[in-house]
């Protein structure tokens, strides 16, 4: 099989996590005999040295010639990084607001996984951890607050910022499809997250999910106000299987259930347009502290590969592969500094790959 894929290795340890990635993809294919074809873009603070702008209108066309965009990470050091002396609209980040516009990305998939292996790594207690987790955070991600109208004006001398969130019942509709659809290959549950107690948004949000659970009798849906699902995120993470929720709710909520996991290092993502394409990152920062010293954890970015190899080209067994030789690593007990634990040896970024590229031959 021939995969088209579009690499954004990004800033900071970006480009030492995608290669790694790559390197796992390319074992996998010599294993299975697919034909790995990678087409590198720039983005973010890499396209701002280079272009003077966060995303290039060929950079977009790119990406929309693959099959699948695989990407590290974006931003730097908001502190002494000269890119964030530019207007908003110019800074790393807008690159990503903008792929994620002009490919349709509106569904994010965030795993939160304990691994047995890295319980110590948990900061919740054993009796609540229990034998692990496996929750999937589904976030719309084109709508909402986000992307609404915004603007700062003077009234009276006195300065006011306004932000609107806004959505409409298609974009609830397509996003509630998605997680119903991932729900029935998991645990078929879906728990929907809003705020409909006090927002006009979330009303119609709980109402749309509800007509759309009605094609859907296998699923059991629940409803769950947001401030109640950050505590039960660390009351009892096991009662979870598929989180549905808005942009902002599941911008908040996927990064509490990341650090309940024991390290971001670990987790991979997923953002799905309306076919199978899609574009796959870890949920971690660029880290510029530490870029370039071989001390990234890889781990994130190589699932993110193997949710690309499942959700965009439905090879599974290879999915299965990656999954299993991280596990395997894991096992063996290596780790890298990041989620470092007593006993375990420590390896560096591409020690971790290449222990991992091992397991798949």
């Amino acid at each position: 099989m021939e995969l088209k894929i579009t690499c954004i290795p990004g800033d900071g340890i970006g480009p030492e996590i995608v290669t790694e990635a790559k390197k796992v993809l390319d074992a996998v294919a010599e294993k299975y005999g697919h034909d790995m074809q990678y087409t590198d873009i720039l983005m973010g603070g890499a396209s701002i040295d280079v272009h003077g702008v966060p995303l290039t209108d060929e950079a977009v066309e790119t990406a929309k010639s693959a099959d699948a965009v695989l990407m590290g990470s974006i931003g730097g050091d908001t502190t002494t990084s000269p890119w964030y002396k530019l207007p908003p609209n110019l800074r790393p980040e807008a690159g990503l607001l903008g792929i994620r516009k002009a490919l349709n990305l509106f569904a994010n998939l965030r795993p939160a996984v304990l691994y047995e292996e890295l319980a110590q790594a948990c900061p919740l207690k054993q009796e609540i951890s229990g034998n692990g987790f496996d929750m999937l955070i589904m976030r719309e991600l084109t709508g909402g607050l986000y992307f609404g109208e915004r603007k700062t004006v003077e009234e009276n001398g006195v300065r006011k910022a306004v932000d609107t969130l806004t959505y409409d019942e298609n974009e609830i509709r397509r996003i509630a499809v998605k997680g119903f659809d991932i729900a029935r290959k998991r645990r078929k549950k879906v728990t929907s997250v809003d705020k409909a107690n006090v927002l006009d948004s979330s009303r119609l949000w709980r109402a749309v999910v509800e007509e759309v659970a009605k094609d859907y009798p296998d699923v059991t849906l629940e409803h769950m106000l947001v401030d109640n699902c950050a505590m039960q995120l660390v009351k009892d993470p096991t009662q979870f299987d598929v989180i549905l929720t808005e942009n902002m709710f599941g911008d908040i909520l996927s990064d509490e259930a990341s650090m309940v996991t024991g390290s971001i290092g670990m987790l991979a993502s997923a953002s799905l347009n309306d076919t199978r394409f899609g574009l796959y990152e870890p949920s971690h920062g660029s880290a510029p502290d530490i870029a370039g010293k071989d001390m990234a954890n890889p781990i994130a970015t190589i699932l993110s590969a193997s949710m690309m190899l499942r959700y965009s080209f439905d090879l599974d067994k290879e999915a299965d592969a990656i999954d299993s030789a991280v596990k395997q690593v894991l096992r063996d007990g290596y780790r890298t500094g990041d989620i470092m634990s007593e006993g375990c040896e420590k390896v560096g970024c591409k020690k971790m790959g290449d222990l991992i590229v091992e397991r798949i031959k």
